[in-house]
């Protein structure tokens, strides 16, 4: 027991070691194109459905009709007519076919695609996907998909047993998929840049125009909210928006992140910004300290008695709580006095979990609290 509390308190002091040393870190400005997208540059999601063959019998149960349906509809295409409930689909798989179609994507551009197993198929290992077409969400072909199956994993059976490894019903088929149209966009028809923060913040934002209309020695750049920027294509700006974009997402950036605390109950991990103050409060922390010991004893009969072999386990339980004192943390301090202190009262992640659920409920911590 001492042993396992003395690993888990070193444990606790090296995740706040390494806080401590992240605090003492200098900020670093980052580019725009890092912390902003441009609107209207972006990906568009397909999908579509398919059928996969040539699997080592892992393939989906007479129980999925979809699959017994489709194959029939298939090879009715190709002058074959068939009883759906004749054909076995134990070497055939039904999958749900996805991918993303980037932006400024041209026909006859390859791009990579995911299958999922849409039966009840064991595995994809060693399967082809026929010809499949991959729609959008206006219902418009935009790609077609076919080649063998890739699976990260196996699965295997035999004897009673059986072993898994990843997830062996979703596929990879690398630069499986033939753009045959791409979206119609005209970038700059409005004669206008809008670009837009991932993380929208009023400071950050007011940064960005900052920045931008310095590098174009003029104030022609204008916030719209806290995650928009636009900039008008005016005189010379138009004659090469692309170079201008260009140049615009290089431009640096100080990103202005709020106070955060960030707790993952499953895993014990914390993770706080440098802007993470706590407020001046008393603080108690005691460690509760449970042995359980059990042990199993058989009482038997003489041997020309009539009595029955009887078990009995004898529980031995003990509990025993480390006192604390209170301690006066907090007061508008920094991120490393804030390790510090925690550290000092000899607290576990799991237990900072718990500090820190308790400041937010008491109104002393003064960042936002996530909890994952």
């Amino acid at each position: 027991m001492a042993i396992l509390r003395t690993r888990v308190q070193l444990a606790a002091i090296t995740l706040l070691t390494l806080l401590a040393l992240c605090m003492s870190w200098p900020a670093h400005a980052a580019r725009l194109k890092d912390l902003a997208d441009v609107e209207g540059v972006r990906g568009n999601q397909l999908f579509g459905f398919g059928v996969v063959v040539g699997l080592n019998g892992t393939g989906d149960g007479n129980g999925a009709q979809f699959t017994q349906k489709s194959v029939a509809n298939m090879l009715e295409k190709l002058g074959i007519r068939l009883d759906p409930k004749d054909i076995k689909v134990k070497n055939i798989a039904a999958v749900m076919v996805t991918s993303t179609l980037p932006a400024f994507v041209r026909p006859g551009t390859k791009i990579d695609v995911t299958l999922s197993s849409l039966g009840d198929a064991k595995s994809l290992q060693g399967g082809t996907l026929l010809f499949t077409t991959l729609k959008g969400a206006d219902g418009n072909v935009y790609a077609v998909a076919q080649g063998a199956v890739s699976v990260g994993g196996f699965a295997v059976e035999g004897g009673g047993d059986a072993a898994q490894k990843n997830h062996p019903t979703v596929g990879l088929i690398a630069q499986g998929a033939t753009v045959e149209r791409g979206i119609p966009f005209d970038l700059f028809q409005s004669k206008r840049i809008r670009i837009v923060l991932r993380e929208p913040d009023f400071t950050t934002v007011t940064r960005a125009v900052a920045g931008i209309n310095t590098f174009l020695g003029r104030p022609v750049a204008a916030a719209l909210d806290a995650a928009s920027v636009e900039v008008p294509l005016v005189e010379e700006l138009g004659h090469d928006p692309i170079g201008l974009v260009a140049k615009l997402e290089n431009i640096s950036i100080d990103q202005d992140v709020g106070a955060r605390v960030v707790v993952n109950e499953r895993t014990g991990t914390i993770i706080m910004g440098e802007s993470v103050s706590i407020g001046r409060v008393a603080l108690a922390h005691g460690n509760l300290n449970i042995a359980i010991r059990s042990e199993t004893q058989v009482s038997q009969p003489n041997a020309l008695g009539e009595g029955q072999t009887q078990v009995v386990t004898n529980s031995d339980v003990a509990v025993a709580e480390e006192n604390r004192r209170l301690g006066v943390i907090g007061g508008h301090v920094t991120l490393g006095e804030i390790v510090n202190a925690l550290n000092a009262v000899g607290a576990t992640p799991r237990d900072l979990i718990s500090i820190f659920q308790a400041l937010k409920k008491a109104g002393a911590l003064q960042a936002e609290l996530v909890i994952m």
